[in-house]
């Protein structure tokens, strides 16, 4: 009710192209086609830190239809966008731009507006000339309107969008006022204040801090300096200032953040270069010598990459992060002794990840503490069932230990999941002969099931029938 009394905007139900459903079904096509196009950052401290961004902005909303999502692209552009159904996606670029979490904030919560809103929804109901036949050409459409026409002509061709015209990204003017408004809310609610995303604003109104090219995150929206002015009179008629909230922004874990992703994700040179720069103008600066140590060990100097994790620690001591990413360092180099305590350290509560407990029972299987190994991989797959790199250890450790079936049984997930049938096969086969649990053999049976049918599939090639089929004739 608050959220409706401040923006003077109720939207109602019936204003909707498309339901409910509709929209959910759409964004599973959807999320097929992004994945197939953008690869995903999946490093938990970069992912979990913006999800807890993305989660202290709705815990302020009304209820809504469908759960939120948030996901990382590795892209170096000025970029984020809504799709179908509350998914959420965010460019390293531009999580590389922002100089705080304030101003973080505001551009997702200006995104979890159109979702909110389901902008996208309208758009894909005044789009209706163009007859659209399928989800699969909606999906095509919104793609389109994301990345450009060049890019995604045929996966429209492919989805039956007449005339590649692409959809539902292309916002009206007021969509995207009207996302800005309620973003500004959300925002304030949630205790951060609009201030960020007004600072967001001047940064993109400053075209020469891009360069000659405009961000993709611009192309369709109103100059930056209009919406700037359109934020502050209606702050001022709203008299929105506010919330009776501490200011959740965690600058810390907001610096760690953003040097993580500079020196993981982003340019190898100009990353090396940049923090190489930092630590000459100030040589005690801990996240310089955090990012150089990082940016080190992703090019292979782990001697001097030890070296610097050592000199960030000094001031950051005790910071279960970067003991964290010492003790992989260390482990990558083979030196277990050194990354067992480190690792596990960093992977005690609350701070444990699962890339933690991953590397921690790594290190433990390396020096044969296979018991120990077991407890780390299973509690890191209470965290995350579908960490697959675990399920290999973890079948390693069970080799070890002669628990054949196990071993067969996880084996048989990894290369499941890496679409190595064959190979994945023959381990499940193994496990589904060893095994006596009735519900792990059900499982198993479906899963080879699954998979046969698949290379059955793939042996017969495109547009050739099953052969255990019928013909029809």
């Amino acid at each position: 009710m608050i959220l409706a009394l401040i923006t003077g905007v109720v939207l109602p139900a019936t204003a909707f192209g498309i339901t409910i459903k509709q929209e959910e079904a759409l964004s599973v096509e959807f999320m097929k086609m992004v994945r197939e196009r953008y690869e995903f950052v999946e490093d938990p401290d970069i992912v979990n830190y913006v999800n807890s961004v993305g989660c202290t902005l709705t815990s302020v909303l009304p209820p809504q239809p469908f759960p939120f999502h948030f996901y990382v692209i590795r892209k170096d552009e000025f970029n984020a966008f809504a799709a179908p159904a509350g998914h959420i996606f965010i460019f390293t670029g531009l999580l590389k731009a922002m100089d705080s979490e304030e101003e973080l904030a505001g551009i997702m919560a200006h995104e979890i507006a159109h979702a909110t809103c389901r902008h996208i929804s309208e758009s894909i109901d005044q789009s209706k000339k163009t007859q659209i036949v399928s989800f699969a050409g909606i999906a095509a459409g919104i793609l389109l309107g994301i990345g450009g026409a060049g890019e995604l002509s045929q996966a429209a061709t492919i989805g039956s969008l007449a005339g590649g015209q692409s959809i539902a990204m292309a916002y009206s003017r007021e969509y995207e006022f009207q996302a800005d408004r309620y973003g500004a809310t959300y925002v304030t609610l949630a205790g951060y204040g609009p201030e960020g995303f007004l600072h967001s604003l001047e940064k993109i109104q400053n075209r020469n801090w891009f360069g000659d090219e405009i961000p993709t995150y611009l192309s369709t929206h109103p100059p930056a300096k209009e919406r700037r002015n359109h934020i502050v009179a209606w702050r001022e008629r709203t008299q929105l200032s506010g919330a009776s909230v501490d200011n959740p922004a965690r600058p810390d874990v907001f610096a760690r953040t953003h040097t993580r992703i500079i020196a993981l994700y982003g340019d190898e040179t100009l990353a090396m270069n940049q923090f190489r720069n930092a630590i000459a103008k100030e040589p005690e600066n801990a996240m310089a010598h955090y990012g150089y140590g990082l940016i080190l060990a992703r090019t292979g100097n782990r001697k001097d990459a030890i070296t610097h994790l050592k000199a960030a620690l000094e001031a950051k001591a005790l910071d279960p992060y970067m003991l964290g990413d010492l003790g992989r360092i260390y482990y990558m180099d083979g030196q277990y002794e050194h990354a067992l305590d480190l690792l596990d350290f960093s992977a005690r509560p609350p701070s444990a990840t699962v890339e933690s407990l991953f590397y921690l029972g790594s290190c433990q299987m390396k020096m044969e503490k296979l018991d120990e190994a077991e407890k780390s991989l299973l509690a890191l797959l209470k965290k995350d069932p579908e960490y697959v790199n675990a399920f290999h250890v973890l079948g390693e450790v069970y080799y070890k230990q002669d628990r054949k079936g196990e071993s067969h049984y996880y084996l048989g997930l990894y290369y499941q999941d890496k679409r190595e049938f064959k190979t994945a096969i023959f381990h499940l086969q193994q496990a589904l002969k060893l095994t006596t649990d009735p519900d792990r053999k059900e499982k198993i049976e479906k899963k080879l099931a699954s998979m046969q049918k698949k290379t059955v599939k793939d042996r017969n090639g495109p547009g050739k029938p099953d052969a255990s089929q019928h013909s029809g004739f």
